[in-house]
């Protein structure tokens, strides 16, 4: 099944044909985070997975399938060839070759996660910001110190990320924290549709021109291992989210732009960017309310 969640705070299963058949009546679902109380609750959606479409895709608005994810974990430097890209590229990164091992995982802020149909919003006119297509998950349990390999049983399903990035030497959590830099969709795809996670294909076009084009089997770790690791100091709650990080081909957002991004089996949104009139060699910091 491929959830959704639209006009706010509706859950609905998305169809082959691109319909939604909205549960939220069906199952009596009241709720902010419609999803997470699906996955908290003892709810079953498979009866209506074959339902007439309530309405067609174009005549609802996507958001995130998970609102406001209590924690969006993600992987540094996952792919092999993109840790290449990085270190060729001191815009990306200035610090040499690391691993989740090695420096662990980085947050991103709940705040800054929006669905399809609300689109990539530029912070400032004046400052690289790139955008890194990734398989990301939704966990379906609580676990803590969990192996990988009992990770796999915990996750509810899979989805794609767009991990928008402000390039410079500030801290990840902050680049990549701005609102609008998380955009996930345009559905959740339960785990037991998605034969394996790390055989995937994943295509990024911005403005029709194909910029990223890498399978998940090329992940240095694989999802249960990012599980594992961020279950060692924290517990991952049902609804928390993961993202696995991206491969190479990043390149620069503008003003304008279109993104595609598609990963098989999972499904694919188009996502709009604009910018705001805003530089940031403009903005001064104040400490002490002096400047």
């Amino acid at each position: 099944m491929r959830f959704v969640r639209f006009n706010e705070d509706r859950l609905g299963l998305l169809t082959d044909d691109d319909g939604v058949v909205d549960l939220t009546d069906r199952l009596d679902i009241d709720a902010e985070d419609p999803l997470v109380e699906y996955i908290d609750g003892d709810y079953d959606a498979s009866e209506y997975a074959d339902a007439e479409p309530d309405y067609d895709r174009e005549e609802v608005e996507l958001g995130s399938p998970v609102e406001r994810p209590g924690k969006v974990i993600a992987a540094p430097l996952n792919y092999e060839n993109h840790i290449e890209e990085a270190l060729a590229d001191r815009d990306i990164t200035t610090e040499e070759w690391f691993s989740i091992e090695d420096k662990g995982y980085f947050l991103k802020a709940p705040s800054s996660v929006v669905g399809p149909d609300h689109g990539v919003e530029l912070p400032f006119s004046d400052r690289r910001v790139d955008h890194e297509i990734e398989l990301a998950f939704v966990m379906g349990d609580d676990v803590k110190d969990v192996d990988a390999e009992d990770a796999w049983d915990h996750i509810f399903g899979y989805t794609i990320l767009l991990d928008i990035s402000v390039r410079g030497d500030q801290d990840r959590s902050n680049r990549k924290s701005y609102d609008t830099f998380t955009v996930i969709g345009p559905a959740v795809v339960t785990a037991d549709e998605i034969e394996d996670p790390q055989d995937l294909q994943m295509e990024l076009e911005l403005n029709g021109d194909r910029k990223q084009y890498e399978n998940t089997g090329d992940m240095v770790y694989t999802c249960a291992d990012i599980v594992e690791y961020a279950s060692l100091g924290a517990t991952i709650e049902a609804g928390d989210v993961i993202t696995t990080g991206t491969p190479e081909g990043v390149s620069e957002l503008s003003d304008g732009d279109t993104i595609d991004a598609e990963i098989e089996d999972v499904g694919r949104m188009v996502v709009d960017v604009t910018e705001r009139d805003v530089r940031f060699e403009d903005v001064h910091v104040t400490k002490g309310g002096q400047e």
